[in-house]
């Protein structure tokens, strides 16, 4: 039985297409679903219990670490899927996600990996240009290729998930199980795709960045002093930007202008934030706003979709 895990918070505008592309694409298994709707404020879990077979907690405190611990309790099977509420898988996604953890690497024995995503598909309908420029490059960087973070959804077998034993109190849950496993224990799934909504302003962009900077930081500090046990936290390459990908294609110059300068720019504040003691969910609203869920959910693919780029 394949379970799936959502910590939801304020997600009134997007968990309902998310719900309906895993209930319409089901394995033939039972599936088993839990909503976990953390101090939110809107009508999430509301929304969520509207689906058929969806187990819904309702915490009153926000906090993803806690909500991801809390829907990991009441989950009953395996492989166990952690997802973001704002993404929409492609069909067959889960059904994949079981072949490949029973499958070895190779295909020519061994042992099967331990944790697996899909491809990333950024949804770029409407951006302005700072936005598509930064993601002009981002979706490039090789970083992702052997990764688990940034698609909002990892599946793990029962022995990868038998790897650590709750969820840290960080905001970088998915850096954090990315450092569990060696490269061979992970694997992404071709012709499997995560749909992710980027932000739609450039301030948007910044404060997505930041919160992800400030808990990436946080999970690698704690990491350092011992206090979370993973096999190696990834350190970020900070020249792969021209080296990987600007040089190779010198057209992209202008749009790598921007991706500095957003990048400098978040990384100022995340430091910022983190001599304040700030925290948060390492998210941006502008992509759940209700104009733009419900003109995703209409049934059309969005016009602006880019796939990860190998």
């Amino acid at each position: 039985m394949t379970s799936v895990v959502i910590a939801a918070y304020n997600e009134e505008a997007v968990i309902g297409r998310c719900l309906d592309a895993l209930l319409a694409d089901a394995p033939p298994d039972p599936l088993d679903i839990t909503v976990v709707a953390n101090g939110c404020t809107d009508a999430t879990a509301a929304v969520a219990r509207e689906r058929a077979g969806v187990r819904v907690l309702d915490l009153p405190g926000a906090g993803k670490a806690a909500a991801l611990n809390a829907g990991d309790a009441t989950a009953v099977g395996f492989p166990r899927v952690y997802l973001d509420a704002d993404v929409v898988l492609s069909p067959g996604a889960l059904r994949a996600f079981g072949a490949a953890l029973d499958r070895p690497v190779d295909g020519r024995g061994g042992d099967p990996p331990l944790a697996v995503v899909p491809g990333r598909s950024l949804d770029l309908t409407g951006r302005p240009t700072p936005v598509r420029a930064y993601y002009a490059i981002n979706s490039r960087l090789p970083a992702f290729r052997h990764s688990l973070f940034g698609r909002g959804a990892i599946a793990l077998s029962a022995a990868g998930r038998a790897r650590f034993d709750t969820f840290p109190a960080m905001t970088a849950d998915d850096l954090f199980l990315d450092g569990l496993f060696a490269p061979y224990e992970k694997r992404e799934l071709d012709g499997v795709l995560a749909r992710l909504a980027t932000p739609r302003r450039t301030g948007d962009l910044v404060r997505r960045l930041v919160r992800v900077r400030a808990g990436n930081a946080e999970l690698r500090a704690a990491a350092a002093r011992g206090a979370v046990a993973t096999v190696a936290v990834r350190r970020t390459a900070r020249s792969s930007w021209l080296r990987d990908v600007v040089l190779p294609r010198p057209w992209l110059a202008p749009a790598a202008a921007c991706y500095v300068g957003i990048t400098l720019v978040a990384a100022l504040r995340a430091r910022r934030e983190l001599r304040a003691g700030g925290g948060g969910w390492g998210r941006d609203g502008s992509s759940r706003e209700p104009a733009l869920a419900d003109a995703e959910s209409d049934g059309q693919p969005p016009s602006g979709l880019v796939k990860h780029s190998r």
